[in-house]
């Protein structure tokens, strides 16, 4: 009996050019993709900020409507007196989605019944009014001085609930 022996060439490995092409590659596809994945984690969070304002005043309406009260004008980040029996705490006193704090303002300093918002109260994450008009656009009328969302104060946007 014959034995046969296949002999191979020993395999090649890449070399050093083929596997910096590859490298350069993935990093133009990587900076391709990156800027749009920001975008599109920014876009998220206004998104997230819309339904959960939506959600609390939604909670302040009901509130009303069984106590016969508005919620009280509260202080920045602290849920307000009896609004922990119509929301998740949690979520209010954990900041909003596109940072500062959850506020409620009520009385005459700024001449509304009622309003839910967001206060920026450190300067370094605060979103400035392009920003807070692109969020105006999504649920209102894309203008920050009319409609139910506005700007009260560089660091201060709110939906007002009643006026």
């Amino acid at each position: 009996m014959i034995e046969h022996r296949v002999v191979r060439a020993n395999p090649r490995g890449f070399t050093l050019v083929e596997i910096l092409i590859v490298v350069v590659i993935l990093g133009i596809l990587a900076a391709i993709v990156m800027p749009q994945a920001a975008n599109a984690m920014g876009s998220t969070r206004q998104t997230a900020f819309v339904r959960e304002i939506q959600l609390f005043t939604d909670a302040a309406v009901i509130h009303r409507s069984q106590t016969g009260a508005w919620i009280g004008d509260g202080s920045s980040g602290v849920i307000p007196d009896g609004f922990e029996d119509y929301i998740d705490p949690a979520s209010w006193e954990n900041g909003t989605p596109i940072d500062g704090s959850w506020d409620s303002e009520a009385g005459a300093d700024f001449g509304i019944t009622l309003g839910i918002g967001v206060h920026f109260q450190d300067v370094a994450t605060r979103k400035d009014a392009a920003y807070m008009a692109e969020i105006d656009g999504m649920f209102d009328d894309g203008d920050l001085t009319t409609g139910g969302f506005q700007q009260f104060a560089a660091d201060r946007f709110y939906f007002i609930v009643e006026f």
